[in-house]
């Protein structure tokens, strides 16, 4: 589902991947886990079509984000850093904004269905400036599953998330998966990584470290792997 293949990218000659290669497969859950400055994010961005790469290529279902980037913006559900939401709309409203752009016909039991899924339903006619950043984060998540995308990308999901609704959100995230959907998420939590996700893959210093099946892994192996990796 997701093909990436020899990527690089550099800002001001500072190279930050280093000829990236890694394929995810249709309804795989990935989690890409490193240090902070490693390139998870960036790496994220260029399949969000939210950045160009210097070298390399990325297809998203057959579909090279060079030529069919719109088209592949479709398939695509994304949680970033910052929840890009609009402060003076409430909660309902910034999801009928997003079910217009997206053109989604049933757009009233969409909302509705996402609400529900991440407990803002009794909140949905709140302006989102009064909202924690727990339920921004929350909203969302609404939004970026709003419109059944095939892929869905996580950026440290669970940041401002108390553990009730960081619980909630692994269930979805957990539905989102079984569903059939393709999931990459972007985590520092070596625990969520390996009890959420089918395969975990290591960036460290712009290139992919390590990449396997997390049933393969417990906790404690894995995280002394991963230190001596970030340690090398």
């Amino acid at each position: 589902m997701i093909n990436i293949k020899s990527v690089s990218k550099s800002f001001d000659m500072k190279p930050v991947l280093r000829d990236i290669t890694l394929d995810i497969a249709p309804g795989e859950f990935t989690a890409l886990v490193g240090p902070n400055g490693s390139g998870k994010t960036t790496l994220l961005r260029i399949i969000a079509t939210l950045l160009r790469p210097n070298t390399g290529q990325v297809t998203v279902a057959g579909l090279n984000l060079d030529t069919r980037a719109h088209a592949v913006r479709q398939l695509l559900g994304v949680v970033a850093h910052q929840t890009l939401l609009y402060d003076n709309l409430t909660a309902h409203e910034n999801l009928l904004f997003y079910a217009r752009l997206y053109n989604i016909s049933d757009y009233a039991e969409r909302i509705s269905m996402v609400l529900n899924k991440v407990d803002l339903t009794d909140w949905k006619d709140t302006l989102v400036r009064t909202f924690s950043h727990g339920m921004q984060q929350r909203l969302s998540i609404a939004r970026a599953i709003l419109h059944k995308p095939r892929v869905i990308l996580f950026d440290e999901p669970h940041t401002g998330l108390d553990q009730k609704a960081s619980i909630r959100l692994d269930e979805i995230l957990q539905s989102t998966a079984a569903s059939g959907n393709t999931v990459l998420m972007i985590t520092h939590d070596l625990k969520h990584a390996l009890s959420l996700s089918d395969k975990v893959a290591v960036l460290h210093k712009g290139q992919i470290a390590y990449h396997g099946r997390t049933t393969d892994l417990s906790i404690d192996a894995f995280a002394n792997q991963y230190h001596e990796i970030i340690n090398a």
